[in-house]
């Protein structure tokens, strides 16, 4: 008996659907092999330096974490529970040849809301290597808001000498100014009057200024700085004394949690012909200065 030819037409729906079968198996081993990828999370590092990343739930930028100018202070230093050292070497010579040497201990302690308590020790060196003790000071600065929340982000800043020997107390009250210009370009302002409580009542006006420049994150800075003081006594308001400094700042940051200021400034006529600051610095905390806060645009991502 002779079949009936199967016409050709009639068996390509057959054979679509047994590629189509073959294919999804094997398109379905392969993608059962693929390993899967560990996931990836993207920090805020690839945007910018290290240094003006947030470091603590207030925003602030690292960089603010360690004295970035000689006579210029911005925002607050320390998280709460932070505790920073620092020892100040200055050096001052005077118009009439005498020279003096300031030394200074600090020690700083970050508070909750924002706030920091510092303590200082003062000594003072005159040009005849006679030291004595100038005076114990109590500071306590209280920013405003987050870093970034107001512009320039005034922090508010009072301190307390008490000079038993000289039988003078001082009380200074400041506005503390900073912001970030550019990246690597930070700056500070400071404005203050300071009043003396003791007999001579005098009252001192004071604008300090600095910017600096990172050349290279979180290690070396450059940048320049400058003071101008108005320093008047009771009964002689209208006669004051004034002095004007600029010079250059160098911070170098020899580990992350070490500092290094150096700054020489030049006086103006009438001011003191030379003064120069050095600053040694050490942070002890939780580690702030590594463990990076993520950004607010960030934050949730």
């Amino acid at each position: 008996m002779v079949h009936p030819t199967t016409p050709r037409h009639s068996r390509l729906p057959l054979l679509r659907f047994v590629l189509t079968c073959a294919t999804a198996l094997v398109c379905g081993e392969a993608r059962a092999e693929t390993p899967t990828l560990p996931e990836v999370t993207i920090t805020g590092e690839r945007f910018g330096l290290r240094e003006e990343l947030p470091v603590d739930a207030s925003g602030r930028p690292e960089w603010t974490s360690e004295r970035r100018f000689g006579n210029t202070r911005v925002y607050i230093q320390d998280s709460p529970g932070d505790v920073s050292l620092e020892q100040w070497w200055r050096l001052q010579k005077n118009r009439d040849g005498t020279t003096e040497n300031l030394f200074e201990e600090e020690i700083e302690i970050g508070l909750p809301y924002r706030t920091q308590l510092d303590i200082y020790e003062n000594w003072v060196a005159d040009q005849h290597r006679k030291i004595r003790h100038e005076n114990v000071s109590v500071e306590l600065r209280w920013a405003l808001a987050d870093w970034g929340r107001i512009p320039l982000n005034p922090t508010l800043y009072a301190e307390y000498k008490a000079a038993p020997a000289r039988r003078d107390d001082f009380l200074e009250l400041k506005l503390l100014l900073g912001t970030d210009f550019t990246p690597r370009l930070h700056w500070g302002f400071n404005c203050s009057r300071e009043w003396q409580l003791g007999s001579e009542r005098s009252v001192e006006y004071e604008i300090t200024q600095g910017i600096s420049y990172s050349v290279i994150d979180r290690l070396l800075g450059v940048g320049v700085e400058m003071e101008y003081g108005d320093v008047t006594l009771a009964g002689m308001r209208g006669h004051s004394e004034r002095r004007f400094l600029a010079g250059p700042s160098i911070q170098w940051r020899p580990a992350p949690n070490m500092h290094i200021d150096l700054v020489a400034e030049a006086g103006a006529t009438g001011s003191p012909y030379f003064q120069s600051f050095v600053i040694v610095g050490f942070d002890f905390g939780h580690g702030a200065h590594e463990s990076h806060y993520a950004p607010a645009s960030m934050r949730g991502n």
